[in-house]
């Protein structure tokens, strides 16, 4: 597993967007918006899926 911080995931909405998106690029994952982060679990490559798919909705992402 490798957590995601997403330091600018302020609401429900933001995890809603991050959550459909993530579904959709078939990742296994757990969002919190209480430690605003992702959890991924899987491959380098799929790390590396959400951390674009992030940077694709906007968000700063680091590991």
């Amino acid at each position: 597993m490798t957590v995601i911080k997403v330091a600018d995931m302020h609401c429900e909405k933001c995890v809603e967007r991050i959550t459909k998106l993530l579904t959709e690029e078939g990742l296994d994952f757990k969002v919190s918006l209480e430690d605003k982060t992702v959890t991924v679990d899987g491959c380098e490559h799929c790390v590396k899926t959400a951390m674009e798919a992030l940077d694709d909705l906007g968000f700063s992402a680091e590991v």
